[in-house]
Parts: C-alpha cells; structure tokens; sequence
C-alpha cells in the first residue's frame, strides 16, 4: 500500500486478519480500520493492506446487511416450508393467494415463490 495510503472511507483488505476493512486513519504507523457497517475499529500494519476487489467489497457489503437485518429481526423466523396462509375476508390476500395458485399452474416456481414472500411481507404489515 502507498506510504500516503488509502483515502478516508476506502475499502481495503487486511491480508493478516483476511478481512475487508473500512480504512478510517492513521494512528503512528498503524491503519486504523473497521469493520463495513460499522463496529470496533482495529490496527493494521500499512503493508499488509491492499486494495479491496469488487468481489471482497460486494462480499463484505452483503455480509453487513445481513448482520443489520439479523439484528433488527424481532419475533419468531417464520416457517418457510409451507406457503403463508391468508387472512379471510382480506382481498390483498385473496389477490396473492391468486397469483400463486396461477403460478403453480404455469410450474413457475419462482413466481409462485414471489408471491409467498408478497403474502409474508402483506401479512406482516398489514395484519400483525
């Protein structure tokens, strides 16, 4: 890595702790890093460092979204083994019940699949 190193926010790779990391500063003659999405920063040796590919960015950004998400979830994880069952009398409800019988009947299961995930986020908002 350049003796300058990396602007402010850049994402590099730590080659010791096999991590990409958020270069924040530097401290003496360490880099100061931490983690993408935010945590405990930690100290790297300058020469260790490199670039972050776009496959080690793109990894370690959806890694963080999945430890926010994670976090966020509140209640029970709910059964993705059968298909959501509808509210009665609700016409949301019946409209995606619909979209997924019709689905099944072309066998396009990523369809069908879709309209599960619409039933559970209607079935979430709308009727906790």
């Amino acid at each position: 890595m350049e003796s300058h190193g990396p602007e402010r926010g850049a994402l590099v790779y730590d080659q010791v702790a096999c991590v990409v990391g958020e270069f924040r500063g530097r401290a003496g003659p360490y880099a100061m890093l931490r983690p993408v999405g935010g945590g405990r920063e930690w100290q790297a040796d300058p020469a260790d460092l490199r670039p972050a590919t776009s496959a080690e960015r793109l990894s370690a950004g959806v890694r963080a979204a999945n430890d926010r998400a994670r976090a966020e979830a509140t209640g029970p994880v709910p059964d993705l083994s059968r298909p959501p069952r509808p509210v009665p009398h609700c016409v949301a409800c019946a409209l995606l019940v619909r979209e997924r019988r019709e689905a099944r009947e072309r066998f396009d299961r990523s369809a069908e699949t879709d309209a599960n995930v619409l039933m559970r986020r209607h079935l979430s908002r709308d009727h906790p």
